[in-house]
């Protein structure tokens, strides 16, 4: 089973704005907008965390709305590595999570799916998914019913890994890209200066039990040997500590970005557990600080 998909121009906060909508063959009530990754500056809507996540939760019965966000300019060092010319162009914080609030707000009221909306990503696309939750929350719009983060960076000055994590690192070098220079330079770039006093919504990490009050239920699946992992764990004992509903887990045997990789095992075992929780939501539950007729 194959959900049709669908490309649509949205008139976004920042210009024309694309997404992908997923229509399940036999829908089940709940949506899911996602955010796929990519350290800001890369990615797309057709690499497979972002097109075959979104077919696996539509054939699940979930209706998707893929968001191709506007990226922070690519950063030299990518472009050196990948052979190819700099773009001078790209677009810095705050453009990206206004974009994925926005697309949230306009899937609630689309009309697409009957049930609840959920707001997820993978990554950057994590951090994305939480920082416009926050967003939503302290601007009244419509609270997602659920967020569904996938291996999330939500730091950009991340703690040390423990003894355990940082061997297991030591023993992969490949998987050993997230450590603390590099975080924080994705950062930077993505924000288009330093770090130092960014909002809570483009570095969710900082923010303090009394932001999150109220945060929605949250699952987030990290991944077995990445440093971000230290990342996504704070941020999930934050929420706890807020009062949140928080199912967090490790995906066993995986290096970052797994749900990129569809022919591994750990990614269709990742999902079935997410879309399983999104599956759980009532149709009829109403989405909290909705805003009637918000789109």
């Amino acid at each position: 089973m194959t959900a049709a998909a669908e490309n649509r121009t949205l008139e976004g906060p920042h210009g024309p704005l694309g997404v992908r909508i997923y229509t399940p063959e036999a829908p089940t009530g709940p949506g899911l907008v996602w955010l796929h990754g990519g350290g800001f500056a890369g990615g797309d809507l057709d690499m497979p965390e972002g097109d075959w996540v979104a077919q696996q939760f539509a054939d699940r019965g979930i209706a998707v709305v893929s968001v191709d966000y506007r990226l922070a300019p690519l950063p030299q060092v990518w472009a050196d590595a990948m052979g190819i010319e700099r773009p001078e162009r790209g677009s810095h914080y705050p453009v990206a999570s206004e974009e994925a609030a926005f697309a949230f707000e306009w899937a609630v009221d689309s009309g697409l799916a009957d049930g609840p909306w959920a707001l997820g990503g993978a990554s950057a696309g994590g951090n994305l998914a939480a920082g416009a939750t926050l967003r939503l929350m302290h601007h009244d719009g419509p609270i997602p019913a659920l967020a569904v983060l996938a291996y999330p960076t939500l730091h950009a000055v991340q703690g040390a890994p423990d003894a355990a994590l940082r061997a297991a690192l030591d023993a992969n070098p490949e998987a050993d890209g997230f450590g603390p220079a590099a975080v924080l330079g994705m950062y930077e770039n993505y924000l288009g200066g330093p770090a130092d006093g960014a909002e809570i919504f483009a570095v969710p990490g900082t923010a303090t039990t009394a932001d999150l009050a109220g945060f929605p239920p949250t699952i987030m699946i990290n991944c077995e040997v990445d440093e971000l992992r230290v990342s996504g764990e704070a941020f999930a004992a934050s929420l706890a500590a807020a009062g949140t509903d928080v199912d967090v887990s490790t995906e066993p045997g995986t290096g970052h970005g797994h749900l990129n990789n569809p022919d591994q095992a750990a990614a269709a075992a990742s999902l079935d557990r997410f879309a399983a929780r999104i599956l759980e939501l009532s149709p009829t539950r109403p989405l909290e600080g909705a805003t009637p007729g918000a789109a």
